[in-house]
Formats: C-alpha cells, structure tokens, sequence
C-alpha cells in the first residue's frame, strides 16, 4: 500500500504540474539519467572519452571511434523497482568509415500506479474492485550524425577533429490522462590530440519542447472537481538549452596499463538548481571519472558526480545542511568484440544511499566492408 500511495501522488503531482505550462527547471530531465555502466561507472563525465553506441547519448560526436556496427543495452531500476529506466542504442559506420549514423530508443517509467478516482462509491462505501492501473512513461529517440573533419598541417594524423549532431523526438504519456510531443536538436565535438581529449556537447540548442495534450472523460472530470482538484488544460514545457565542455588526459603508465582522468562542467541555463556552483538562471556541476585498463580488456572505473547540499537526517531541529555527492566504481571486461559493463552507483542521489548494480553490454556487429555509399 506505501508504494501505491508513492505512485498515485507521483501521477497527481506530475499531472498538476503539466496543466501550468511553462519554462521551469529540470524539465525532461529523464534524458540526463546516463547511458551505459561505463559512463556510471565514471561519474558520468563522458563527453570527451565517450567512443561507442552511447555516444549518441553522450555526445554524437564520439561515433566516428567506431569502425564496424555495435548495439548497446541496459536496463536500470530505481527507487527499490518502482521507477525503470531502458537503454538501447545502435551505430553504423559509413562513407568508408568516416562517417557515423546512431540511433538511440530511451524509456522510463513508472508502472502499475493505481487509478483510485473510483475507489470510493457514491454512496461513500469503499470498492476496490473499481481500483485500475496505469503507467506514467517518458520516451525519447536520438536520430545522430557524426564525421571526421580533415585538419590542415596534420600530417602525422597525430590530431582528429570530430563533429556529430542529435535530432531527438520526446513521447510522455500518463496513463490514458495526458500526453505530449516534444522535438528538440543537440550537437556536439571532440578534438583528440596526444596525451589530451577535448569535449562539447550542446543539448537542446535551439530549446526543446514538448506540447501536452489532456483526455479527461466528463467522468473523470467530475471527480477531479469533487476531490477539489484542477482540471488541467493545454500546455507546453520549454527545455532550456545546457552546454558541457569537458577535458581529459590520458597515458600509458605500464607497457600492459592505459588511464584516462576526464572531467565534464555541466552548465544547466534553466534556473537555479541545487549544484555546487547555483545561480539564479545559470548553474555549473561538475563531474569526475578515471579509467584504467589492462591491455585493453579489463577495465577499472570510478566517479563522483552531483555534489549538492541537502538536508541533514540526523539534525531534528531543521537548521543543518550537509554536502553529499554520488559516487560511483565498476569494472568491465571486453573480449571478440564484446564488452560487459558493470557500476555501483547511487542512482537516486539520496543522502542516505540506495546503492544500485548496473549492467550494460556492448556488442560489435560483424560486417562485410563494402565500398562507400557517397
């Protein structure tokens, strides 16, 4: 039952929310949950070292690292199962390799929350008979592009400029009470030079929307007015632009050992969040991972990621903040074309953590080389 009290009030608070219509902070912010154990495992400072099928999640412009096709999964619980997150993403190298196409399918969501309008009969008896289910759900698709930019003078290909964009289409549905269409663009690049890998990721450069719709029954408009609830109309949120420029070194330090320590600033333009640099309209998160890797088949991983301040559980009097952070390991083993990721993470940011076990897996696609289709 505590559960499903959980989910309904998220379903009332979501629905309420929607009817207002407006800019505000943390919108669509599903899409900013990560993709892949590695980049969780990392803190999820991805944008400059991000090389695989999430890097249309990443940054697009990490996809010109792929020579041959691959298909990443994972699957996500939060909130001890009530809330789950689903990943998929698939790349193919074209244009003789130079070129990239990705796509990228995102759901979470909450299900089986409990539609208790009709819990209560006219007559004031209680039914729970009359009690249905339905899912709130959040999804996106990444359509990505990226290609390598010849430099000039760089004749010993000792320097790589990649460049890569995103168009997303956003679906969210509450049960059969809402939905919303959303379109939005992001881009992205990275320049690679010895020792050092520069990153930027533009998401929702020209602000991403999504127009939501409301299909109340007069029925169930009724009963939203008895209860003194507001019957929400026509709206549309506004996700506003964020910008992430990130850097990362990396080195040999044994004949058979590799480490990579990057660093991505996430700067959010939507308002004043709970970072550890917050303004009134724009804020900055920083986020750290390292990487060491043994021949290139077993890998180490650790982060730190979401530093904020929060409300201190052991002081009664309400008056003490603490500083909590997300930290983050994992490990990860890659043999014929296979990679199985694995992170520890808190997924929910808490400052009493539930820790999660996330898994991903990376497969390459094997594929015959033909010539370019350009």
């Amino acid at each position: 039952m505590k559960w499903s009290l959980i989910r309904m009030s998220f379903c009332l608070l979501l629905v309420y929310q929607l009817g207002a219509g407006q800019t505000r902070t943390y919108v669509n912010e599903f899409l900013n949950l990560g993709a892949g154990a590695r980049g969780l495992a990392m803190g999820t400072a991805q944008v400059a070292v991000t090389d695989n099928a999430t890097s249309g999640y990443w940054n697009p412009a990490g996809l010109t690292r792929l020579d041959a096709p691959q298909l990443s999964l994972m699957h996500a619980a939060y909130f001890s199962g009530i809330g789950n997150y689903d990943f998929a993403s698939a790349a193919f190298p074209v244009s003789s390799q130079q070129a990239v196409l990705g796509f990228t399918l995102l759901r979470f969501a909450v299900d089986d929350i409990p539609n208790t309008l009709y819990l209560v009969n006219p007559d004031g008896s209680v039914n729970y008979d009359n009690v249905t289910t339905f899912s709130a759900a959040d999804y996106a698709m990444l359509c990505s592009y990226a290609r390598n930019i010849p430099l000039e003078n760089n004749t010993d290909d000792d320097r790589v400029l990649q460049l890569g964009g995103n168009v997303k289409i956003i679906h969210r549905v509450v049960g059969s009470f809402a939905s919303s269409w959303g379109f939005g663009l992001d881009a992205g690049l990275q320049y690679r030079m010895p020792h050092w890998m520069l990153g930027l990721m533009l998401k929702d450069i020209t602000t991403t929307f999504n127009a939501w719709t409301f299909h109340f029954t007069d029925a169930e408009k009724q009963m939203l007015l008895l209860t003194q609830n507001d019957i929400p109309v026509k709206s549309t949120e506004i996700t506003m632009p964020q910008l992430i420029p990130a850097m990362a070194w990396y080195t040999q330090i044994h004949q058979k050992w590799d480490m990579i320590i990057t660093t991505d600033i996430v700067i959010t333009t939507d308002g004043k969040r709970n970072t550890l640099i917050s303004g009134k309209k724009i804020s900055l998160d920083p986020r750290m991972g390292l990487e060491l890797s043994y021949r290139q088949m077993i890998f180490v991983r650790a982060g730190i990621s979401h530093l904020q301040r929060t409300q201190d559980d052991a002081d009664t009097t309400g008056r003490h903040q603490i500083w909590i952070s997300q930290p983050s390991v994992g490990a990860g083993f890659q043999i014929k074309g296979f990679q199985l990721s694995y992170a520890f993470t808190n997924l929910a940011n808490q400052s009493q953590p539930l820790y999660s076990h996330i898994f991903s897996l990376d497969v390459d696609i094997p594929h015959k080389k033909k010539s370019s289709l350009y």
